[in-house]
């Protein structure tokens, strides 16, 4: 039987090529599984790394031993850094410890903000893309109102003209 429970969520915020470094509680009193993973694609969880015990030797998994990412701990706290953080570190970090038998997961949301001016451009093409979509709508709509109405009168005069025929 595995159990599974979140015990905590949080949103961290950074800038492109800042060095950013999440952390969690460590609520085990003895030696754990420690790990850290991440939501790839909003569809598949990464393993990141893990650690037995409380010397935090990490082991990294494939992909992740490229240096940029760090794991540590002290008494209280595991800790995750990433150095040189871009745009596709964002997303959901899983901190884990394995305890007795129970799963315990912390959920890290990491946001690195992409610069104004290119929220900006991104902002104007999603307006003209709404206003295009609009003004297609708007158009077949219309077109379709005409035609509802032809019809309509196409009848009524084709019902008409059988009533008195």
């Amino acid at each position: 039987w595995i159990s599974v429970s979140v015990s905590e969520s949080q949103t961290v915020e950074v800038q492109p090529g800042e060095e950013v470094t999440l952390l969690c509680s460590n609520i085990s009193r003895s030696s754990t599984h420690t790990f850290w993973s991440r939501l790839v694609n909003r569809a598949k969880i990464s393993c990141i790394a893990s650690a037995y015990g409380s010397n935090m030797n990490a082991s990294f998994c494939d992909g992740f031993q490229n240096g940029k990412f760090e794991m540590r701990s002290n008494i209280s706290t595991v800790f995750l850094k990433i150095k040189q953080v871009d745009l596709s570190d964002s997303g959901m970090y899983f901190c884990g410890f394995y305890i007795d038998g129970h799963t315990v997961i912390n959920v890290i949301h990491l946001n690195v903000q992409g610069n104004d001016e290119s929220h900006n451009v991104v902002d104007g093409e999603c307006k003209e893309k709404r206003d295009g979509i609009a003004k297609l709508m708007s158009v077949i709509l219309g077109g379709l109102t005409v035609f509802l109405v032809m019809l309509i009168i196409g009848l009524v005069v084709k019902s008409r003209k059988l009533q008195t025929g």
